[in-house]
């Protein structure tokens, strides 16, 4: 089981978000599709796509072996599917590396020709999503700011039952502010428009 000290260590490192293009006929994917060939080393696999861990951690997950796990770990970083990404002490003192996948997602293509077109797609569509989430960030840092100097007049606060008619205006500021975060409903908007976008350009 995995030490007090080592589950409560503050963990910085993270997984690598880049994707992964591999053609169905490279020699790098059989090696992928053969790390990846027992029930043992998916169930592995998936957990640290959930949270990296180090071995005694990923042992207690899977209900197996740290030896078991070592022997699966081996096989998967050998297929760069996961890898080291950090560093974390046990309770004696001694390093403990924390794994986690070395990309996500990982694709397959059947076409050769396709996938460099494929991994441009990939890599701009992870861009795309970085910068509206930053965008959405910066969004709900100025909504509460807004907010927070709009809250002391009153014009955020729901209308009392004694109060007369509200505006819509105010309404809606009340439920945007209030009742839905300003950055997610800037963020699915977006991802809305960016749908609407791509399916007009496929017609």
């Amino acid at each position: 089981m995995s030490s007090p000290i080592e589950t409560l260590q503050e963990r910085t490192g993270t997984a690598d978000e880049s994707p992964r293009v591999l053609g169905v006929a490279e020699n790098e994917t059989d090696d992928v599709l053969d790390a990846l060939a027992s029930d043992t080393s998916r169930s592995l696999f998936r957990t640290l796509y959930d949270k990296p861990g180090t071995p005694s951690e990923i042992a207690d997950r899977c209900d197996t072996s740290v030896q078991n796990v070592h022997y699966h770990v081996s096989n998967l970083e050998d297929a760069e599917l996961i890898e080291p990404v950090e560093t974390v002490y046990s309770s004696k003192g001694n390093e403990m590396t924390v794994y986690g996948p070395a990309s996500d997602p990982i694709v397959l293509v059947g076409d050769r020709d396709l996938e460099p077109r494929l991994q441009q797609s990939m890599a701009d569509v992870v861009t795309g999503l970085g910068l509206i989430g930053f965008a959405s960030l910066f969004v709900q840092w100025g909504a509460e700011k807004l907010a927070d100097s709009a809250g002391s007049s009153g014009v955020l606060a729901p209308a009392s039952p004694q109060a007369g008619p509200v505006s819509g205006t105010s309404t809606l500021a009340w439920f945007v502010f209030e009742v839905v975060e300003p950055g997610v409903l800037f963020f699915c908007l977006c991802l809305t428009v960016l749908g609407m976008a791509a399916l007009l350009t496929e017609d």
